[in-house]
């Protein structure tokens, strides 16, 4: 089933500098637990937050499309999808 993602949903998405910085962190690895994200937030960035609040943060950008999840086991990963951004992108092509 296709999901018609809305623009204002994706900029609202990438509006929070936290959730922008979720996206750097799959896009330097994809595939990241819930566990491996929140460490690199705390680690790599100094984000300190609770689990459910990324995990709210990571519901957000999974509405808007930018990130899928899949289930291995007991494990969901989280991918980053680059594809909204591309469309709104393309929406305004640079003129020459």
């Amino acid at each position: 089933m296709h999901i018609l993602i809305r623009v204002v949903d994706v900029f609202k998405a990438i509006a929070d500098p936290v959730r922008r910085t979720i996206l750097d962190e799959l896009v330097a690895k994809n595939g990241q637990t819930l566990f491996e994200l929140v460490t690199g937030l705390i680690h790599k960035h100094g984000i300190s937050m609770s689990r459910q609040a990324i995990s709210q943060h990571l519901d957000i950008l999974e509405g808007a499309g930018l990130i899928h999840t899949r289930r291995e086991g007991r494990c969901k990963f989280h991918d980053v999808d680059t594809a909204p951004l591309a469309a709104i992108a393309n929406r305004w092509p640079i003129a020459a």
